[in-house]
């Protein structure tokens, strides 16, 4: 089986390219820039970008399912994968969002260029098998939004301590992804996927402090504090609010329970954010 995958440079693009090599597949990797994806052996990087479907059209030939990321293709979801069922593909796996559901101003993943209700929807309508993955939160999520003060220190300065969600690590994502694009387990099926554990931000950054042996603490600061931070290192002012818009709206009750679908499709635990942190403590650094 040949598979095509769009978003194939990016964080998770990228372990799903690892993960359907591992599993023996044949992947086609498409990029704007291919001379740097730097993918692994044996993956065919071809050029294209799937906001622009005129560009792709070749590139669904030979191809049985496609990888759609909710970043990629703009507004062009329908004509995309229009073109590769005209093309002779079978399957369509999109990525998209447990938060799809929630108020536009709540989802920050939106104002980044992410069209989560938009791949699913043109997947379920575009007549091919389809597989839809919800996913919660990355738990890398945690590493760009508190790594440059753990590298620094001992103190985590963010908002809201007891905010809680079940972070995801982004392996097991590849993994359901690679599972639904090589085989009719998931067919036709929305897979609403976290990690195993609801946490709070407190008791994340606990999990870091253990792994590194180190005494850090989580210091709570106002949202407003916290905003004009992150928009001062060079964060969109749209995506910050959205960000701090959504803390607030959750910080008194779980975003996202944990649901099992992880450890229900692959037939084993989902792997938890200590797991994740011990995997890339090198990242945090040691001060």
């Amino acid at each position: 089986m040949t598979v095509l995958i769009t978003g194939a440079t990016g964080a998770v693009g990228r372990l799903v390219v690892q993960r359907l090599v591992a599993e023996g597949a044949r992947v086609r990797a498409v990029s704007r820039s291919p001379h740097d994806a730097a993918l692994p052996y044996g993956v065919e990087v071809v050029q294209g970008d799937p906001a622009r479907p005129d560009t792709m059209a070749e590139r669904f030939v030979g191809v049985e399912a496609v990888f759609l990321h909710s970043r990629t293709f703009g507004d062009s979801a329908d004509r995309l994968l229009s073109l590769a069922a005209e093309r002779g593909v079978s399957r369509v796996v999109a990525l998209s969002a447990m938060n799809i559901d929630d108020p536009v101003e709540l989802q920050p993943s939106r104002q980044r260029g992410d069209r989560n209700r938009e791949a699913e929807e043109a997947a379920v309508a575009s007549g091919l098998a389809w597989t839809s993955l919800r996913a919660s939160s990355f738990a890398g999520n945690t590493l760009q939004a508190w790594g440059g003060q753990i590298r620094a220190g001992d103190v985590v300065r963010y908002v809201h301590a007891g905010f809680r969600e079940s972070l995801l690590d982004e392996r097991d994502l590849a993994e359901v992804a690679a599972r639904a694009l090589l085989t009719d387990e998931l067919v036709n099926r929305r897979l609403e996927l976290t990690g195993p554990e609801s946490l709070s931000h407190e008791e994340m950054v606990a999990v870091i402090a253990a792994a590194l042996g180190r005494p850090l603490r989580f210091e709570e600061l106002p949202t407003s504090a916290v905003a004009a931070r992150l928009v001062g290192t060079g964060l969109p002012e749209p995506f910050v609010r959205a960000l701090m818009a959504r803390y607030d709206h959750y910080a008194d009750r779980d975003q996202h329970p944990p649901t099992g679908e992880v450890a229900r499709v692959l037939g084993r635990p989902a792997r938890t954010y200590g797991d994740w942190v011990a995997d890339h403590l090198d990242a945090f650094g040691n001060g």
